[in-house]
């Protein structure tokens, strides 16, 4: 376990969270401001769990955080912090299940992991890069005292940098 609050528990990923990595990387409605092409097989999930995520707790000492609610046991999404080199910088990266959205669950997360950042991650910032319209996200981000800072481009779409002093 990474932290906790009141109704989450941030930790690592595991085998056991292949099909809530698929799902999260498979439905369209949550992949609305995610560059990247929906998830088709379950292959995928494990290829990112193994060389992506298993690889930046490996190399970094840190990577995405699965986020899974205390009531059901039940990974709902993932938060935490990604090393993105095209900025030389720590994101601060969140996604849910649409149901969960609505419920205060990204603030709550954000913030619970954003204070593990400067101990873990060993940084004195934090970035987050949201896609052109997606107000939730930018919600979540101003919630845990991130500002916009400019606007960049990241995987071919245009961003807003949000940045935070930790």
């Amino acid at each position: 376990m990474i932290t906790e609050t009141d109704r989450l528990v941030l930790r690592h990923f595991n085998e056991g969270d292949i099909e809530a990595l698929f799902q999260m990387n498979s439905i369209p409605e949550i992949l609305t401001y995610i560059p990247t092409e929906p998830f088709t097989d379950r292959a995928q999930a494990e290829k990112l769990l193994h060389e992506v995520i298993y690889a930046d707790y490996s190399s970094r000492g840190f990577g995405r955080w699965a986020v899974e609610h205390r009531e059901s046991g039940k990974v709902i999404g993932f938060c935490g912090p990604k090393y993105i080199p095209e900025f030389d910088k720590v994101e601060l990266g969140y996604r849910y299940f649409p149901e969960y959205w609505g419920q205060g669950i990204g603030a709550e997360a954000a913030k619970a992991a954003i204070a593990e950042f400067k101990s873990i991650c060993k940084v004195d910032e934090a970035i987050a890069l949201i896609l052109d319209g997606n107000l939730g996200s930018m919600g979540v981000a101003r919630k845990v005292g991130m500002e916009p800072n400019g606007r960049s481009e990241f995987m071919g779409h245009g961003v807003t940098v949000f940045h935070r002093w930790l």
